[in-house]
């Protein structure tokens, strides 16, 4: 026997990649309750004691979108990725500033919460650009999540109950829009006879 045949090395076959479910109904689903709870708080509708929205912030706008945002990663969506994963962060920083920061902020509170809204819509305002690309369901999510943003860090600044109120009901619709884009995502990606529209690209690549 050869030393050439003594000291080979076997070859390893290249493990095929491990298919992954779109995360995207997830995330756009945790994004959508959490913004239509904060959002019916923000309108008045709700009558309890005003943080019923801070718990799925935390567990479900947070956690659960943030994860989704990473296993788009392994899908190799940097869009989802980017906003999943953003959006997440947002409302995982929100529980935090509410739960821990707000109570001692005093008259500041107002002012932290405009800057830190005003801050997500200049976010916002580039991912609406770039969701021209992708349907328009998607486009009507960020379109609508935007003007939310504005009216919201507008109202906070100006201490205005009827614009955060504005903006409550513009979040809503926002919901049940994302809503709409997590049942499509979930009926189009099984591949039967369902199926719900989500209609084309404004901006064609």
């Amino acid at each position: 026997m050869s030393t050439s045949d003594e000291t080979a090395v076997p070859a390893v076959a290249a493990a095929a990649p491990l298919a992954v479910a779109d995360p995207a109904p997830l995330g756009l689903a945790g994004f959508a309750l959490t913004t239509f709870l904060l959002s019916a708080a923000n309108a008045g509708w709700t009558r309890g004691g005003g943080g019923e929205w801070l718990p799925y912030a935390l567990a479900y706008g947070g956690v659960a979108q943030l994860l989704a945002g990473m296993w788009e990663f392994r899908n190799k969506n940097v869009f989802g990725a980017t906003a999943f994963g953003t959006y997440g962060s947002f409302w995982i920083g929100l529980f935090l500033y509410v739960r821990f920061i707000a109570p001692t902020a005093g008259e500041n509170v107002g002012n932290d919460l405009g800057w830190i809204l005003l801050a997500f819509a200049i976010f916002t305002l580039y991912m609406l650009l770039f969701s021209a690309q992708a349907s328009a369901v998607l486009f009507s999510v960020f379109f609508f999540l935007e003007i939310a943003f504005i009216l919201l860090f507008i109202g906070q600044f100006a201490a205005n109950t009827n614009m955060i109120k504005f903006g409550g009901y513009v979040g809503v619709l926002t919901a049940l829009l994302a809503w709409y884009a997590s049942a499509a995502g979930i009926a189009n990606g099984m591949g039967g006879k369902l199926r719900l529209p989500v209609g084309p690209p404004l901006i064609h690549n």
